[in-house]
């Protein structure tokens, strides 16, 4: 596999144990984020370095930064449709970009003011944001949340066609590890991708409802 990886215990020792964070692996140029597909979307999309054949630009897809929180939802590639856990490359100012745009999924008084302008804000927006639970290996919720963006629309097709650096398959590597994954009783066995919190700023921060 490409990306670093680092053990488990090691990293969760300075992540954040709650609040809203961004967990990622990213460098000055680019951030990784996860999809899980089944195999052919995700083979075709891997091997062709590009998004098509059975992929759909007409439906919402949601992208994950944070490894852990992608296979609590895909099982660690055992669901259905989900077999193939693709690591994706894509560019930070697009990444960026989606943040600034994003509209959370339900309403956020503290944001939005009132129900009518964040229906607007719905409205002018192709993404979706939700602050969703963390999970730790075995799948059991933690008190810090995890980010997931959905992207539909001419979101999607820059994220799709345009953002894009490189398409990893990971399924093999999250195949090795899904065995040190079960309990905490293999956890000193488990590697997971180095992730660190992304940094964005404050305008964004209060924007996206990261505090607390």
């Amino acid at each position: 596999m490409k990306l670093p990886t680092e053990p488990y215990l090691l990293q969760r020792q300075r992540w954040p144990q709650s609040g809203r964070h961004i967990l990622a692996h990213f460098d000055s140029e680019s951030i990784v984020v996860y999809q899980a597909y089944r195999p052919a979307i995700g083979r075709y999309a891997a091997e062709r370095q590009r998004f098509g054949g059975e992929f759909s630009f007409a439906r919402m897809s949601w992208i994950k930064t944070n490894f852990l929180w992608m296979m609590y939802r895909s099982g660690w590639g055992a669901k259905p449709d989900q077999e193939v856990t693709l690591a994706i490359r894509i560019r930070r100012a697009g990444f960026d970009q989606l943040l600034h745009e994003a509209v959370h999924s339900s309403f956020v008084a503290d944001i939005y003011g009132d129900q009518a302008a964040w229906a607007d804000a719905v409205a002018h927006s192709s993404v979706r944001l939700q602050w969703d639970p963390d999970h730790d290996p075995s799948g059991a919720k933690q008190e810090r949340r995890a980010i997931q963006l959905g992207v539909r629309g001419k979101a999607l097709e820059r994220y799709a066609q345009h953002w894009l650096v490189a398409i990893d398959d990971i399924s093999g590597f999250v195949a090795e590890q899904r065995q040190y994954a079960q309990s905490p009783a293999t956890y000193a066995q488990l590697q997971t991708p180095s992730e660190a919190v992304y940094p964005i700023g404050d305008a964004d921060n209060a924007r996206l409802g990261r505090a607390g």
